[in-house]
């Protein structure tokens, strides 16, 4: 099992779930997106790169943990909201606007738990380093 491969794989997720993030609270008071379209809120759906069912059969015994990937990214549902801005260039026939229904806290704590996952997998990288240079020290001891 190669300890730094696997945080690796994992701070490339918690570097996409924090852009997500990022992009959804930029979006937060949008009415449109590029294509005209309300903006919809986005979320990171992440996993195992390794069938962990497959991982635990017997055909499988010399599979080791290989890390997390990206298995896709979904729009929020119930993604938008209506305030009543009767002067905005964007409000329909009843002066209703349409904006993404996102969530300020939650985003912002989800930034804050992706932000912490990002630096525990730095520590375990820095760890990892540490114990493989030790190894290397003791057999150049032995």
């Amino acid at each position: 099992m190669n300890a730094i491969e696997i945080s690796r794989s994992a701070l490339d997720v918690e570097w996409r779930r924090l852009e997500i993030s990022a992009q959804n609270l930029a979006n937060l008071n949008s009415t449109r997106s590029a294509d005209g379209s309300v903006y919809q809120p986005l979320r990171l759906l992440s996993g195992p790169s390794v069938n962990f069912a497959a991982m635990l059969s017997e055909a499988n015994v010399a599979l080791a943990p290989s890390g997390v990937q990206v298995l896709g990214i979904e729009p929020i549902a119930d993604g938008a909201r209506r305030a009543f801005e009767p002067a905005h260039p964007h409000a329909n026939e009843e002066g209703f606007v349409t904006y993404p229904a996102i969530d300020h806290a939650g985003e912002m704590t989800l930034m804050i738990r992706a932000s912490r996952a990002y630096e525990a997998n730095l520590a375990a990288i820095s760890i990892a380093q540490d114990m493989y240079g030790r190894a290397l020290d003791i057999g150049r001891q032995s």
